[in-house]
């Protein structure tokens, strides 16, 4: 090892333990250990979570102390909560994008075709070309996505999405069937019968606020169907509405489909709204969701542009994931100022230590010392504290967010439009966190390192 290496470490640690500090650290380690144990037996007992947080910050704090002075142990931890909380940060926001894409993904498919006219009657056609587009795509179904009214009894309405789905094709094309809790998909495929109300299927949200069960009657209306739009006047005869039973229920944790969304069959919707043998668009499941976007340009331009109109899941999606990406960049930003705060500590703390050693780096330079080992001795000593501190605060944020995701932390579906806090930790994420605080402990080593390298052995001596 290199002298300016020893003569760092040296002034960082100075050979001695706190023995007091030391039993304080045991002490919390014991907690945070004791609080594990409460989270994994109580599974997600809250009590547990605050122990070991609690006792993991506590322990790191106290086994700085007993180690470094108050100055080095301060700066260390300053970098280790920034770079903690940036890490879990940044698993919570990456959490809710990767949560937001699986339930959109659940429900939705990943490649749609529309048309712009009111006609959709080729979709067979349309079908078998993109089939034929791309050995990516696995699947593909028409279906028909119309506003409709929905009623139960007397008092319970709400408004409603209906999407007529082919029952034989939705499972190559939707994880529909991933997400039902009672009944299944497989029940819209049921012959009609003209005593019987065909089948629909309805999210859990929506169930619960008509009060509906599976083989309860609920009735749909078609809004405006009584309007004549050429004269703008109300036809004598009442909305059309039909009668259908409620054959399943989905739960997809994504509150904005679980409260609005039904499905039935195609043939059902048709009748429902009047089409025929006509539909909304063409639905389709490729291999690999990133290629999507791909895939939906050279379906366009097969299809030959307008009036088809081909969109992949992120563009159907766009304003949602954009304001996730610009609110994760966002948070980024502000919570990086915490580490660049912390690194603003770390110059005070060297600039107090080349003012306090200016006897030492003195006879250093009178024994032949550049002006290069001098600096090298207060970068060793920044570039550990920036170390030992990312890897203190990488620590803590994966413990953190194995806790939290352990505990399950419960959002309010109306708020976050999902039910739990999502925690994913990607490690290249982890691993650009650790190199943004290094570069910046890197940089702030520069002006104390510079200050000590142009002090002069005379300036240092003159009054012993």
């Amino acid at each position: 090892m290199r002298y300016e290496a020893k003569i760092g470490w040296r002034y960082l640690y100075g050979g001695k333990h706190d023995r007091l500090m030391l039993v304080l650290a045991l002490c919390s380690l014991v907690v945070a250990l004791a609080g594990l144990g409460v989270l994994l037996l109580s599974k997600g007992n809250p009590i547990g979570v605050l122990m070991f947080v609690v006792g993991v910050i506590t322990t790191a704090v106290f086994t700085l102390l007993s180690i470094f002075s108050v100055f080095v142990s301060v700066s260390i931890l300053g970098v280790a909560l920034g770079v903690a909380a940036l890490t879990i940060v940044l698993a919570v926001t990456t959490g809710f994008q990767q949560e937001f894409r699986d339930k959109v993904l659940g429900v939705n498919a990943h490649v749609i075709v529309l048309k712009s006219q009111s006609t959709f009657a080729e979709y067979r056609d349309v079908m078998k070309t993109a089939m034929e587009i791309d050995d990516d795509v696995l699947a593909v179904q028409p279906f028909i996505f119309a506003e409709m009214l929905v009623t139960r009894g007397k008092g319970e309405l709400s408004g409603v999405a209906i999407k007529g789905i082919d029952p034989k094709l939705v499972g190559g094309v939707l994880d529909l069937e991933r997400h039902m809790i009672e009944g299944s998909v497989d029940s819209l495929a049921a012959e009609p019968k003209p005593d019987v109300a065909p089948p629909i299927i309805m999210g859990k949200a929506l169930a619960q606020k008509l009060k509906a069960k599976v083989g309860d009657t609920v009735t749909v209306v078609v809004p405006l169907s009584n309007i004549d739009f050429d004269t703008w006047r109300a036809k004598s005869s009442a909305p059309t509405s039909r009668k259908f039973r409620v054959s399943g229920i989905f739960y997809s944790g994504f509150d904005e489909y679980d409260r609005r969304l039904m499905y039935t069959a195609l043939r059902d919707t048709q009748a429902l709204v009047g089409r025929g043998d006509q539909v909304m668009g063409v639905e389709m499941k490729v291999r690999d969701v990133e290629e999507a976007e791909s895939i939906a340009a050279r379906l366009e331009k097969k299809l030959g542009g307008p009036p088809y109109q081909v969109q992949d899941w992120y563009e159907l999606n766009h304003n949602l994931f954009t304001a996730l990406k610009l609110q994760k960049l966002a948070l980024v930003i502000i919570l990086t100022l915490i580490i660049i705060v912390a690194a603003v500590n770390m110059v005070s703390a060297l600039t107090m230590m080349v003012t306090d050693k200016t006897r030492e780096i003195a006879i250093l330079k009178s024994m032949g010392s550049t002006h290069g080992s001098v600096a090298q001795i207060f970068q060793v000593v920044g570039l550990a504290i920036g170390g030992v501190g990312t890897l203190i605060g990488v620590a803590i944020g994966l413990a953190t967010c194995y806790v939290v995701s352990a505990y399950g932390y419960h959002l309010d579906p109306k708020v976050y439009l999902i039910d739990r806090l999502p925690i994913e930790v990607k490690g290249l994420e982890v691993l650009l966190v650790a190199g943004i605080t290094m570069a910046i402990s890197v940089v702030s080593t520069l002006v104390p390192a510079q200050s000590a390298s142009a002090m002069r052995p005379v300036d240092g001596l003159r009054y012993d």
